[in-house]
């Protein structure tokens, strides 16, 4: 048995929700080009249509948007609960926390019954925007901002998060960062809530599993990085320099390279005029250019293996300008998500097996116990 180390190109579900081809640079939702979703669609429609196979008639999208809507608030237990987190936890931890007690309150194991999981599926993605902002405001000591029933769903967001109304332009942009984000295959994150979910466990442990696996640096968070290498180049002109300097040192680039993508991803290329339009509107950010000189100086180096900016290499521009702080870009992510992993978890109901994947053993052989008063140290060995 060939060992393939992190399961790459193994195959080990079929699945209709995403397709990526990543030599023409496409990727599409249950057969919808994402480029289309993210000018026609909106992030709660793109989410029916992931969890529930196909666009929702207007009837459907209305109540699905009134469901979301009605549940939008925590109960007051998980509040004082986030209340006791050390203010200087990162806000992953804190999410992944607060998702897994939501099995607490909605706790009964009904996965057979559609109404369940219909119910279950309007609670995640209606409670977990509420619980990222309330965190971010009661970690500097402050009262969470009840959701607001006129906002729509990525205005409320940006509302309870920045404690004001926002733009209509700056809702709509995250609205269409949410489609952007909202599902990639199997992906380490969906992996792992497909892992959890082949138990038969609640969906809130499922999502909680998802938010922990994210929160990995491998995973989840480059956007940060890639604002730390953008202002550490600091200019337009020293982009070549600083990759050069990565290059023969072997350093990582952040925000270039994916493992499904040999061109640029078509949510880069999409996130970059999200980054404009909201230039345009509310004023440039000066790392703009460094990240344009950057991807340019980027192209001629290392296009030709294949390494172009990924989704992540834009996307921190355009959280920042609207008004996101850096250590909510994951958590942020986690919003849009979340409607992949439940899409993977109905869709791993369906046609459930536990993973049990098997492993090459690589231990000492067969040895004998022997008395501890018998057993030498390692110096004596």
């Amino acid at each position: 048995m060939a060992l393939r180390p992190g399961l790459e190109g193994v195959p080990v579900t079929q699945s209709a929700i995403c397709d990526i081809d990543g030599l023409k640079g496409t990727l599409t939702y249950r057969g919808f080009p994402i480029d289309e979703l993210s000018v026609h669609s909106s992030f709660l429609e793109t989410a029916y249509l992931l969890i529930w196979g196909d666009l929702p008639n207007p009837q459907q999208l209305r109540d699905f948007e009134a469901e979301v809507q009605m549940h939008r608030r925590v109960s007051f237990r998980v509040r004082d609960m986030m209340k006791c987190f050390p203010a200087t936890g990162h806000p992953m931890d804190a999410l992944q926390s607060s998702a897994a007690s939501l099995g607490l309150f909605y706790s009964r194991r009904a996965i057979d019954n559609p109404q369940y999981v219909y119910d279950a599926v309007v609670r995640l993605i209606a409670k977990i925007p509420t619980m990222v902002a309330a965190f971010q405001l009661i970690r500097k000591g402050q009262d969470p901002i009840q959701p607001r029933d006129d906002l729509a769903y990525s205005a409320n967001f940006l509302y309870m998060l920045t404690e004001r109304e926002q733009d209509p332009l700056a809702a709509r942009i995250f609205d269409r960062c949410l489609i952007l984000h909202a599902e990639h295959s199997l992906n380490a994150s969906t992996f792992s809530a497909r892992v959890t979910a082949s138990t038969l466990t609640d969906p809130y442990a499922v999502v909680a599993s998802a938010v922990g696996t994210l929160a990995g640096p491998l995973h989840g968070g480059a956007n940060e990085d890639v604002l730390a290498m953008l202002e550490e180049i600091g200019t337009p002109t020293q982009a070549g320099t600083y990759l050069d300097n990565a290059i023969s040192n072997k350093r990582k680039i952040m925000g270039f390279g994916h493992r499904e993508y040999r061109v640029k991803d078509p949510r880069a290329t999409i996130l970059q005029g999200l980054a404009e339009e909201l230039f345009a509107r509310f004023g440039k950010d000066e790392m703009y250019d460094v990240a344009q000189a950057v991807e340019k100086e980027a192209a001629l180096r290392l296009g030709s293996k294949g390494i172009y900016p990924n989704v992540d290499f834009y996307s921190g521009l355009v959280y920042r300008k609207l008004g996101i702080p850096r250590d909510l870009f994951t958590p942020v992510f986690a919003i849009s998500r979340v409607a992949g992993w439940l899409a993977h978890w109905r869709e791993q109901l369906g046609a459930n097996r536990i993973f049990r994947p098997s492993q090459i053993y690589t231990g000492v052989n067969l040895r004998s116990w022997v008395p501890a008063e018998e057993r030498k140290t390692a110096s004596e060995t």
